[in-house]
Parts: C-alpha cells; structure tokens; sequence
C-alpha cells in the first residue's frame, strides 16, 4: 500500500513539472523557479531534495523579483495538497526562505496560504492526527514569525514600553514554536526529525533572542516608569516558566531522537530572590545591601556585577546605575560560520540542510 502511495505521488508531481514547464514567463511566473519548488516539495516522504531547496534560496537571494513567482507558485501547491508530506516539505521550505533574510522577505506579511486546518486525505484520521497536528502548529508559528518580520522591518529606536512589548511577541513566538511536537507514535520519520530540526534552530535563536532583550531591558528599567517595571517583571515571570518548558521539550526531543538537540546547555532557572528583589524596587523598598562592584564593557555590552543581591538601584546623587549580578548571562554576539548539522562539517554541493544553519558556541547557561 505505501509503496503505491510513493509511485501515485511520484506520478503528480512529474504530472506537474510537465505542466509548469509549459506555462508562459512572466512576472508572475517562472517555470523553472516553480519547478524547483515541486521538487522541493515531492510527495516522497523518505527523502528531502535538498538541492532544489537550495535553489529556490539562491533565486531568493539573487533578484527580489522572484519573491512573486515563488510566493505564487508555493501557494498554489499548499493550497491544493491533501498530503501531510508535501504540506510539511512546504513549510520547511516557506523557514527556510524566512531564514535568506532578504528584504523581500519582511515585506510577505501573513502566509498566502491557510494550513490551519490542514487534515490528511490519504489515510484515516486515527492514523495521521498527530501528522495534522504537527503541520498546523508548524503553520501557526510561521504565519506569526512573518507578521512579526512585517511590522518590525523598518528598524527604528523604540521606548522602553516598545521594547517589552517586542519581548512578550518573542515569548508568545517560543510558546508557539514549543507546541510544534510529535505527539503520535508514528511518528518517527526521517521527515519529521528533519523539521524538529529546523524548530530547534529557531528555538535556540529566539530564546537567545529573548535573552539580549530582557538584559537590555533590565539595564535601562530604572530610569523608567512603574508600568515599564511592572511589564518587565510579567517577563521575567514568564521567563520563568519558559525555562521550565524547555527543559522538558530539550528532553523529550532528545528521547524522540533529534539530532540538533542532543547536546544542549542545561537551562538554569531564574533565582527566586531575583525576582523578588525587582519587586522590592518597583514597590519603592529601598535595598540596604552594601554592593561592591565593577564594570565589564566591551562595546558589545556592559554587565555590572555584585556579590550579594541581584538588582539594586544606587540612588548617588546625579547618578542611577543598574546592578546585575553575575547570576544573570549576557549575549554577546559572534561571528558564525555556515556548516552542514549532520557531519559538523562545511556543507557540500550536493546535501545542504532546509535551512540556513549556523555554527556557534553555544552560553553555558542558555537563560540568563
């Protein structure tokens, strides 16, 4: 049965490639982008063709013209599948395009396409639910991560209020991403490990991401107001239970057999009197600690640190320093170099991974 399934998918999309290879050039369409995009996209769930995924990224990066005809072409194909293989090959590629960070990119807004519903029309229900479930939390994040890209692309200086608010749509963004789970078990399929690794890509950057803005947001706190105190706690407490999170899903991934997360840093969690001193702050408690401290600035960053409480507020005239204890981890940005996940090598011509994937040296402690 399966293998009259893989040769009925073969025949569509050769049926297909015939039929774009036929179609007229023009802005709206380029047969052989569109062709690259089946190919990407087969019904073979086996294997992934890496070769013509990267080919739509090379167009992509290449001429912003070809935004059009892609966002046509991909649309065209999700639109009418009823193949939880195809569907999910579309998706990944719709990450990886995300990940060519091209202005063309941010200007896509909501996904063309609608999988908020996606349901399997080859198979019985109690056989792919968890297949549908995967593709419409995959769905669901993305749609978010391209609006996201659309309202954020014109880079300017926000307030303190903007800038928390930009941290909870982060927060919302990894609740999202840590929903996209296998749940049935039939799942273990080389597809299906495949995207979890794309996933683990992203949860790492914007858990990372997420990090450098609470620090940002705690150096420059006290000389704000009480609701940007307030909202910064709510992060804070969100934090919290975020780190508790991923510590779960690190491990159940790593017992599901994803490759990217077999070797994550250990999360620790946010002290409690941590918390517990920036509520004494914002309900006007003076702190009485006797801090010594000294500063480490780098251009990069600064980080103030002490050896008793976690954040005090020196109120020295003419002066407001924040003090963060050497509990908390700053960011700092490195220079990455392009490799392939599966060998730790450079990649080759022939198998490069969905997405861009970047080598780097991950914090000890990946909160704070």
């Amino acid at each position: 049965m399966k293998l009259w399934m893989r040769a009925a998918g073969a025949l569509k999309d050769q049926r297909s490639i015939l039929l774009v290879s036929l179609s007229p050039r023009s802005a709206y369409r380029n047969p052989d982008l569109e062709a690259a995009i089946i190919k990407a996209t087969n019904h073979n769930d086996s294997s992934i063709d890496y070769r013509n995924a990267q080919r739509v990224f090379a167009w992509i990066r290449a001429s912003p013209v070809s935004m059009k005809p892609l966002i046509r072409a991909l649309c065209c194909r999700m639109e009418k599948t009823q193949s939880w293989v195809v569907a999910l090959k579309g998706l990944m590629l719709m990450h990886g395009i995300f990940c060519c960070k091209t202005p063309a990119v941010r200007r896509i807004g909501r996904l063309p396409f609608d999988l908020s519903h996606f349901n399997d029309g080859h198979s019985k229900t109690s056989k792919t639910w968890g297949f549908n479930a995967f593709i419409r939390s995959y769905y669901t994040f993305l749609d978010q991560r391209s609006t996201l890209l659309y309202f954020q692309r014109k880079q300017t200086e926000d307030t303190m209020v903007q800038e928390i608010v930009k941290l909870q749509k982060l927060q919302t963004l990894l609740d999202m991403l840590l929903r996209i789970s296998p749940q049935a078990t039939n799942m273990r399929e080389s597809l299906i490990l495949e995207a979890m690794d794309c996933v683990i890509l992203e949860i790492f950057d914007v858990y990372s991401r997420i990090c450098n803005s609470i620090t940002k947001v705690l150096l420059g706190i006290y000389s704000a107001g009480k609701l940007e105190a307030r909202m910064a706690l709510e992060v804070l407490q969100k934090a919290v239970i975020q780190g508790e999170d991923l510590a779960r899903h690190f491990e159940f991934c790593r017992e599901f057999g994803v490759f990217n997360a077999m070797e994550v840093p250990t999360i620790t969690q946010i002290p409690e009197e941590d918390i517990t001193d920036l509520e004494r702050i914002i309900n006007g408690v003076p702190d009485k600690t006797q801090v010594n401290y000294d500063y480490v600035d780098d251009s990069k960053a600064i980080m103030v640190r002490e050896n008793s409480s976690a954040i005090v507020e020196d109120k020295t005239p003419n002066r407001l320093k924040t003090i963060i204890t050497d509990k908390w981890e700053v960011f700092y940005e490195e220079r990455s170099e392009i490799y392939d996940y599966r060998t730790g090598n450079p990649p080759n011509s022939s198998l490069l991974p969905f997405l861009p994937v970047y080598k780097r040296e991950l914090p000890d402690l990946i909160s704070f």
